[in-house]
């Protein structure tokens, strides 16, 4: 039996596993697809902004076994390309190997480590599922302690999606700990390096974001950084000291350093270089999908650190995958149409398409369909095996259909 595995249980690697599994399904072939997941759930990442974040995750289990992806709960320390073996540690810590015929990397990203005295050991993010609940949980005690120096003040780095996402989102969550007079009163800080908030969303939906920060009366220090971090202040660059006991990074993020076992081309933020058809470039039994990937989405456009190209990524790594070990025409990826939704908090949110963010929604209408994206559309679909690998399917041209069927009956 020939065997596909898939390293990383995220939106990447689920919809790897689905679209591998179409395709097995629909040839009748021999082949197991394993997927190797540090735990076996699917963290809902875009959401972790939010309050309540022990509930922003949901089982694998329910996809993957009606599918019939074997699920391995494991870390994979590395990868042996010339052997076709990966090295896993499992949930005992036994180390094994596991060979593959063909391998998709969807390891996804991590938090950029920021230079910044301090910030690892007193700092907080929300890049991951224990990281988000260990920011609520901290949220908490601070805020039952309204003598502690610095209780009432917050600062978030970094002005791009995921930091003023947070930000117009915070009093909301200091409410949930505290009551609303303090989350009135609260001084919240987001500080980013650059003149430009938001400075990766380009100038359209601009105005709409300062809007949204000025009604919820947040302190905004552009063209500065911290400097320092401690258990109960922070420095700025302009000398400007601050007491708090809350500072959280949301400054961008860099593909999983896990990555690095493979010695292939990377990007500057760590991406493995992949072809049109996302086989990483130089070893032909490995694909890359989501944020370990470094692919273009049209003629002109990278692919985003985004759950949006994630999801895609991930059909089309598990369809060639599965094709080119069945001897089958691969697919190029694309995905010509972009589109973002921010959330602005209290101010609703803004809906956006193009790569030049036009704005369709504002307000209340995009706050609903914020919502409907966040808690439907990400989701995993589950039900019968039919139900699951019809959402996933790829629409085909049709004459990649017809050398399929002259691949499968030559």
């Amino acid at each position: 039996m020939k065997n596909i595995v898939i390293v990383g249980g995220g939106f990447a690697g689920l919809w790897a596993a689905m679209s591998a599994a179409q395709q097995v399904i629909e040839h009748d072939a021999n082949i197991q697809i394993t997927m190797v997941s540090k735990d076996p759930y699917l963290t809902i990442r875009p959401r972790l902004y939010e309050d309540n974040p022990e509930t922003l995750r949901t089982p694998l289990v329910p996809t993957l076994e009606p599918i019939n992806v074997k699920l391995v709960k494991g870390i994979v320390r590395s990868i042996d390309s010339i052997q076709q073996f990966i090295e896993v540690k499992d949930a005992n810590g036994v180390t094994k190997n596991t060979h593959y015929d063909r391998l998709i990397l969807a390891t996804g990203s991590e938090i950029k480590h920021l230079p910044i005295t301090g910030l690892a050991e007193y700092g907080w993010n929300i890049d991951t599922y224990d990281a988000a609940i260990a920011l609520d949980q901290h949220l908490s005690r601070i805020l039952q302690s309204p003598l502690a120096l610095g209780h009432d003040t917050f600062v978030i780095i970094g002005a791009g999606f995921t930091g003023i996402e947070l930000v117009a989102e915070m009093r909301d969550r200091i409410a949930v700990h505290s009551n609303a007079t303090t989350a009135e009163n609260a001084h919240i800080i987001l500080v980013e390096g650059t003149d430009k908030v938001g400075p990766d969303l380009g100038s359209n939906p601009r105005p709409s974001v300062e809007a949204a920060l000025h009604d919820a009366n947040i302190d905004v220090r552009l063209e500065m950084s911290v400097e320092t971090v401690t258990p109960s202040a922070i420095t700025l660059s302009n000398g400007e000291i601050f007491n708090t006991k809350t500072v959280i990074n949301t400054a961008g993020l860099q593909a999983n350093s896990f990555d690095e076992t493979l010695h292939v081309e990377r990007d500057e933020l760590g991406r493995i270089t992949t072809s049109d058809n996302l086989r990483v470039k130089g070893i032909t039994e490995i694909f890359a999908a989501g944020d370990t990937a470094r692919a273009y989405v049209d003629d002109k456009h990278l692919v985003l650190m985004s759950c949006q190209h994630a999801m895609e990524m991930g059909k089309f790594a598990g369809y060639n995958a599965a094709r080119d070990l069945l001897g089958l025409s691969l697919l190029p990826y694309q995905q010509p149409v972009y589109l973002t939704c921010l959330d602005l908090g209290r101010s609703g949110a803004l809906f956006t398409s193009g790569w030049d963010r036009q704005i369709q929604k504002t307000g209340d209408a995009a706050k609903e369909l914020k919502q409907q994206i966040n808690t439907q559309w990400i989701y995993p679909p589950t039900g019968t095996r039919d139900e699951i690998l019809n959402i996933v399917k790829i629409d085909v041209p049709p004459e990649e259909t017809q050398d399929s069927q002259e691949a499968v009956s030559g």
